[in-house]
C-alpha cells in the first residue's frame, strides 16, 4: 500500500529543493508536532548516497532514526530513495501558485494507514511553513 501526501510551497523551486536536502534545514522542519524534534541529519545527495535523521521526543522518552539510500535524483524535480524494504518518492512540481511537493511512500504495517498519512502530512506542512518563512 502506498500513501501520498502533498503541499504547495510558495517559494522558488531552488529554495524548496535546498531546504529539503540540507541537513541544517532538515533539523528545523522535520517534525510532525511541537513535542518532537530532529536532533541530527546527514545527507549524501547522490545515487547510492545515504541519508539519516534522528527524531526524538523533546522530553527524551523516545527516539528513532529514519535512514535510507538515494536511488534516483533529478535536481529540483525528483528524489527517489529506499528505506529498509520500503521506497519513497519526492516530487517537486513548479506551478503558478508555487512548488507542489508530493511525497509517496510504502506504508508500514505497525501503525494504521491514516496515522501514517497524518504524520507525514504534518511534517510536510511544517516544511512548507518553514520554507515560506525564510523567503
Amino acid at each position: 500500500m502506498k500513501i501520498t501526501v502533498e503541499t504547495i510551497v510558495k517559494a522558488p523551486v531552488a529554495d524548496v529543493w535546498t531546504a529539503y536536502t540540507t541537513p541544517a534545514d532538515i533539523k528545523q522542519w522535520n517534525t510532525a508536532s511541537d513535542d518532537w524534534h530532529t536532533t541530527a541529519s546527514t545527507v549524501d545527495l547522490r545515487v547510492g548516497g545515504a541519508f539519516t535523521s534522528r527524531m526524538e521526543a523533546k522530553d527524551g522518552s523516545f527516539g528513532f532514526d529514519f535512514a535510507g539510500t538515494y536511488t534516483r535524483i533529478v535536481p529540483d524535480k525528483l528524489i527517489e530513495y529506499s528505506f529498509g524494504d520500503r521506497a519513497g518518492v519526492v516530487e517537486f512540481v513548479t506551478g503558478a501558485n508555487g512548488v507542489t511537493v508530493r511525497v509517496t511512500f510504502d506504508a508500514e504495517s505497525e501503525n494504521p494507514l491514516e496515522q501514517q498519512r497524518q504524520g507525514w502530512q504534518a511534517i510536510l506542512d511544517h516544511f512548507a511553513r518553514y520554507v515560506e518563512a525564510r523567503t
